[in-house]
C-alpha cells in the first residue's frame, strides 16, 4: 500500500514537473521569438545606420542561442549547449571584425551611412581593373 502511494506521488510529481517544464519552454521560446523578430525589425526598418543593423544581427544570434539552450535543457542533451557556445564565439568574432571594418570605413569615407553606394561602384571598378591587369599579365 505504501509502495503504491509512493509511486502515485512520484508519478503526480513527475507529471507536474513536466507540465511546468513545458510551460517554461513555451515562455522561453516566446521570448526568443520576440528577440528574433526585434532583430529582423531592426534590420529591415533601419537601413540607414550600420551600427543598429549589426546590433540587430547580434540580437538575432542571441535569440538562436537561447533556443539552443532551452532545447538543450528540455532534451537533457549537451549538444545544444555546445552549439550555443559556438554561436557566442561566432557572434563575438563578427562584432570585432564588423566594428574594425566600420572604423576603417569611417576613416576613409568620413561616414558609415549604408545608403552611400557610390564607393561600392568605385571599389568594384577598381577590383575589375586589377583583375584585367592580372589577366593580361598571365
Amino acid at each position: 500500500m505504501a509502495k503504491e502511494a509512493a509511486c502515485a506521488w512520484f508519478e503526480t510529481e513527475l507529471a507536474f514537473k513536466k507540465e511546468t517544464l513545458i510551460m517554461d519552454l513555451v515562455k522561453y521560446l516566446t521570448f526568443s521569438m520576440i528577440l528574433f523578430l526585434l532583430g529582423i525589425w531592426g534590420i529591415f526598418l533601419n537601413r540607414k545606420n550600420i551600427l543598429i543593423m549589426l546590433m540587430s544581427i547580434e540580437l538575432m544570434l542571441l535569440a538562436v542561442d537561447l533556443n539552443f539552450l532551452v532545447f538543450s535543457v528540455y532534451l537533457d542533451d549537451m549538444m545544444g549547449q555546445l552549439f550555443a557556445l559556438f554561436v557566442l564565439t561566432v557572434a563575438a568574432a563578427e562584432s570585432a571584425i564588423g566594428l574594425a571594418i566600420l572604423v576603417i570605413t569611417f576613416r576613409i569615407r568620413g561616414t558609415i551611412a549604408v545608403e552611400f553606394r557610390a564607393t561600392v561602384r568605385v571599389a568594384y571598378s577598381y577590383c575589375l581593373a586589377i583583375w584585367r591587369i592580372f589577366a593580361v599579365l598571365r
